[in-house]
């Protein structure tokens, strides 16, 4: 009963509603959960950012903003969705779905290209300290930002506008999402991959340059105390990388394994349970990010402090 045929038609969309009485009642609090506090938090922090003045001017906070709007789309956008098609088990036509969808890929993927404009903003404030105010200006932040809203816009909207699978539903082309074409799966997954590529890669310069920095100035330091008390910045510095990226990773090469594997065989309705359980990880990152990325700033901190006071 678990295989499922390649040639199986699914009209209905009857074989996309893999979850039984027990999953929906477990996986619809979490989802509405997780959903609601990740929608507060980033609400929070934009709200934050757009009523500072000096956090509006800096491009690290632009970024900031960037991906908190970018994860208050996708709790909204995933989660209604989600308990949409998998608790109410709404059968949407081709359009009302493709457009559904386009909006949770659109979320997700801003929420990864922002992370990526933000390791980058890291990388040139280490690697370039002396210029970096030259080279990253308010202006060219924000062109940057639009650039990455026109592309994951124009990227999620493919299926939309025609690229779908050919057959439709007899039979479908992927096992996780109605009328997506695999070769549209496959260039997606490769563009995320790509981008979670170059956040490793970008965080990993930042902790060669610093850890060359902080050799450097030990060597240059006379008195041992305090060459180790920069060494354990340099570590910490680490510890926070190493905590950003493992979150970020765990969170999404799970669903990211699992299209992989659906673009080469016919996956069955366990593998289709584990993946809807697996796609709200993505949520959950988007529900931490905030408390990564913003809360952890402590000008930010100090304006939500403020904030909070005007309005007691």
């Amino acid at each position: 009963m678990e295989e499922s045929s390649a040639n199986e038609s699914c009209e209905n969309l009857t074989c996309y509603m893999v979850l039984d009485v027990l999953e929906r009642k477990a996986i619809g609090p979490i989802c509405l959960l997780a959903g609601s506090v990740t929608l507060m938090e980033n609400v929070l922090v934009l709200g934050v950012i757009a009523t500072t003045v000096r956090l509006r001017q800096k491009p690290s906070y632009l970024f900031i903003g960037s991906l908190a709007l970018a994860d208050v789309f996708a709790s909204c956008f995933f989660t209604t969705s989600f308990l949409d098609f998998h608790l109410l088990e709404r059968r949407d036509g081709p359009t009302a779905y493709l457009f559904k969808l386009g909006g949770v890929t659109m979320a997700f993927t801003s929420s990864v290209g922002s992370l990526l404009l933000t390791a980058l903003d890291r990388y040139l404030c280490i690697h370039q300290a002396s210029s970096y105010k030259v080279l990253l200006t308010r202006r060219r932040a924000l062109l940057s930002l639009l650039v990455l809203w026109c592309i994951t816009i124009f990227i999620s909207s493919w299926p939309l506008l025609g690229w779908r699978c050919p057959t439709e539903l007899s039979p479908p082309c992927s096992r996780l999402f109605p009328y997506i074409s695999q070769d549209y799966l496959a260039c997606w997954v490769t563009f995320i991959l790509i981008l979670l590529a170059l956040i490793l890669v970008a965080y990993a310069l930042i902790l060669w340059k610093a850890h060359r920095h902080e050799s450097s100035m030990t060597s240059l330091q006379g008195a041992a105390d305090k060459g180790q008390a920069r060494m354990r910045m340099d570590i910490r510095l680490a510890r926070t990388f190493g905590l950003i990226l493992l979150i970020l990773v765990g969170s999404w090469l799970p669903v990211l394994s699992f299209m992989l594997v659906d673009m080469s065989i016919t996956l069955t309705r366990t593998h289709q349970r584990a993946f809807a359980f697996c796609s709200t990880l993505c949520l959950l990152n988007s529900a931490i990010n905030p408390l990564l990325y913003a809360l952890r700033c402590r000008e930010l901190r100090t304006a939500l402090r403020q904030s909070l006071q005007r309005t007691v």
